[in-house]
Order: C-alpha cells, then sequence, then structure tokens
C-alpha cells in the first residue's frame, strides 16, 4: 500500500510538472512582447507622436498627416478616419497628450472585441475549427496549438480537412508526429467525411481535443464557403455542443489583406476569434487592432517564433503596455 501511494504521488508531481512545462509555452514575457512587437510599435505609435505632439493644437493638416500614418501602420481607414474625426469634433485633448489618447482609444476597442481567453472546457471534447487562406500558417499554427495542448495533459486529434492544397495531408501528418499527437488523414475524399470520422473517433475514443484544419483556397469564393459550411455541418449534427472555437488563422504580414479575408471568413463560418501568425518582426500588428474594431473578433493566439514552442496566448493588457512603453 505504501508503495501504491508513493507511486501516485509520483505521478501526480510529474503531471504538476507537465502542466508548469505547458503554462510557460502558452505565456510569453512582457519583455519578449515588447521585442516581438517593437516594428508595430514603432510604425503604430512612435511615429504618430513624433509627428503630432509638439503641436500646439489640432487643425486639418496635422489630423490628414496623422491619419495617413495610421493608415500607413495599418490600422485601416475606417478606424484610421474614425479616430482622427473624433479628434476634429473636440478641443480637450492637445497633440502633447496624442500618446495617451491613442493608448486609451487602443484600449477600449480590444475591450470590446470580448474575451480573449481561449473557451476550453476541463470535461468533454473540446473541437477547434481553424481557418484561414493557403500560406497564413495555418498547419504549422495547428502543430503548435496540438503541442502545447498535448504538453498540457490532453489527449489531442488533427483532423486533416484540407484535401484541396496538394501534400497538405502529408504535411499537417509530419507536423503531427513531431508534436507526438494522432491524426486522421484519408487522402483524396471529401473534407467533411474526413471530419466526420475525426468527430467520431474523437468521441469514441475520448479525446479532449480535435483540431480540425481545413482548406483556403481563395480564387472560387463559392467553393470555399460551400465546402467550410459542409465542415462546419458535420459538427453541428455530430457535436455542436464540443465546438469551443472557430479560429481565423491570419499572417500578421498582410496588413490591410487580413481585413477583407476576415470578411471573406465571417461570411462563410461564425468566427469567433483570430491567431496571428508571424508577428515577430513584422510592422503591421495594428491589424489586431483593425479586426477587433470592424468585426469585434478578439486576437487569442499569436505565433512569435518557428519553433513548436513558438506560439503564446494573446494578453491585450499586455500587448497596449508594450506598444505604448518606450
Amino acid at each position: 500500500m505504501f508503495n501504491f501511494f508513493k507511486k501516485n504521488e509520483s505521478e501526480t508531481s510529474q503531471t504538476q510538472g507537465q502542466e508548469e512545462k505547458a503554462k510557460s509555452f502558452w505565456k510569453f514575457s512582457f519583455e519578449g512582447l515588447k521585442k516581438t512587437i517593437s516594428n508595430t510599435t514603432q510604425s503604430l505609435v512612435n511615429d504618430v507622436v513624433s509627428e503630432v505632439e509638439e503641436e500646439e493644437e489640432f487643425d486639418d493638416f496635422i489630423l490628414d498627416d496623422m491619419e495617413d500614418l495610421l493608415i500607413k501602420a495599418d490600422l485601416g481607414v475606417n478606424l484610421a478616419s474614425s479616430i482622427t474625426d473624433k479628434l476634429r469634433k473636440q478641443t480637450k485633448v492637445k497633440p502633447s497628450q496624442i500618446k495617451q489618447f491613442l493608448k486609451e482609444e487602443f484600449t477600449q476597442i480590444l475591450k470590446n472585441a470580448g474575451s480573449c481567453d481561449l473557451n476550453m472546457s476541463d470535461e468533454g471534447l473540446n473541437i477547434y475549427f481553424i481557418t484561414g487562406v493557403n500560406g497564413a500558417g495555418k498547419t504549422t499554427l495547428i502543430a503548435k496549438l496540438a503541442n502545447n495542448f498535448r504538453l498540457s495533459g490532453k489527449k489531442v486529434l488533427l483532423a486533416a480537412g484540407d484535401t484541396f492544397r496538394a501534400a497538405a495531408e502529408e504535411q499537417l501528418d509530419i507536423w503531427a508526429q513531431r508534436a507526438q499527437v494522432d491524426i486522421v488523414r484519408k487522402d483524396g475524399i471529401d473534407s467533411a467525411a474526413v471530419v466526420y470520422d475525426a468527430v467520431k473517433k474523437a468521441q469514441n475514443e475520448n479525446y479532449d481535443v480535435l483540431l480540425i484544419d481545413t482548406a483556403g483556397r481563395l480564387h472560387n469564393k463559392h467553393n470555399l464557403m460551400e465546402e467550410l459550411n459542409k465542415v462546419k455541418s458535420v459538427i453541428d449534427k455530430l457535436a455542436p455542443e464540443s465546438l469551443k472555437e472557430s479560429i481565423l488563422v491570419l499572417d500578421a504580414n498582410t496588413g490591410q489583406n487580413g481585413i477583407s479575408q476576415a470578411k471573406l471568413f465571417t461570411e462563410a463560418v461564425n468566427l469567433t476569434s483570430v491567431a496571428l501568425t508571424k508577428l515577430d518582426g513584422s510592422a503591421k500588428g495594428g491589424i489586431i487592432i483593425a479586426i477587433a474594431k470592424e468585426f469585434n473578433l478578439p486576437v487569442k493566439l499569436i505565433g512569435v517564433g518557428e519553433k513548436l514552442e513558438d506560439l503564446k496566448l494573446f494578453n491585450p493588457e499586455d500587448f497596449i503596455n508594450a506598444l505604448f512603453e518606450k
């Protein structure tokens, strides 16, 4: 009996160690975040502040220049115009206060978009429906997500639902091996059929997490929407209560193209959040704020490097503080 309890204590310690390791992968240090978004800070904050703060009063010329800088920083035409119009209609905020004004505006936009916590239940199956255009980093994000879930002690299954792109299934299979998780792969058949088999397997074999890859071709909008709707219908039929997130994967370097992509996929499926890949070194991180404003979609995950552990949970408070701290 003594050995039994000793074994349980050892297993508990090992599990706690795995959970702590997983938490360290999910979290991102403030200094690491500052370094990652330093180019965005320069374009979205520093360039705007240096252009404006020395002026005595706002006028049309100053605000037009400011609007141009915000647009160039990938904040988007609509949001840039909204911010400068707000300054045009008031007299209290002075150019010397522009940094604090922008900080408050961006903070409120991210807050209004909703919680950035990744939805998950400790009991039962959790399904994550991953969408995005080809080349956005969708497949590698799924692998990183799978790796983090596995390190958290979850039993993870991948569904190779992108049956259109050449070698997509093979690529996901390789990543599944690296992340040490299982995969349902049935090359050459309809993606909805792959997802059907994956959901059934996940339910019958008590998986905690099912990550579903999907096609991202844009040359035929009708076919893309039809395929995504078919896949979503399978989930709605077999396990509607298990669908925790419909995540749009965006490449941070696409900038304003991310707005049009978000519009397209919002029309196709009911998105719940965004994962922003390749944020490290990008000067276009302002898309986080633009997407939040335009679609009320919170960013929940950020990719900050090539390694499996380089996927972090997005913290809006840390993001804003890092963005505005010199």
